[in-house]
């Protein structure tokens, strides 16, 4: 059964950081990219960052571009999300997601597995 869990989540003060990771099991890790995406009370769901299939290309959005950093760890199959200087407005629950064979940078589309989500919250 194929399954993405997150962790890492929590409380942190503005201008504070924390990392999520998102452990995979049950598919071929390395054949399929993860994304991670926010969302936030009221709004609709945002796609943040992803890595590619394959050749593990990385993209993000304008809103946390400079400030998180996405990477993969094949032996441990998971991603890590870390999050830098962070803003009252990152505030939101944080889900990772696998796709097969998604390359490029583009968040749009379905996603065929889905985490539960893990909360972070940003005071200000």
């Amino acid at each position: 059964e194929a399954q993405l869990v997150e962790s890492g989540g929590g409380l942190v003060q503005t201008g504070g950081s924390l990392t999520l990771s998102c452990v995979a099991s049950g598919f071929r890790f390395d054949d399929y990219a993860i994304g991670w995406f926010r969302q936030a009370p009221g709004k609709e769901r945002e796609g943040i960052s992803c890595i590619s299939a394959i050749d593990r290309d990385t993209d993000y959005a304008d809103s946390v571009k400079g400030r998180f950093t996405i990477s993969s760890d094949s032996a441990k199959r998971t991603v890590y999300l870390q999050m830098n200087a962070l803003k009252p407005e990152d505030t939101a629950v944080y889900y990772c997601a696998g796709d097969l064979g998604r390359g490029g940078s583009s968040w749009d589309g379905p996603w065929d597995y889905w985490g539960q989500g893990t909360q972070v919250t940003v005071s200000s």
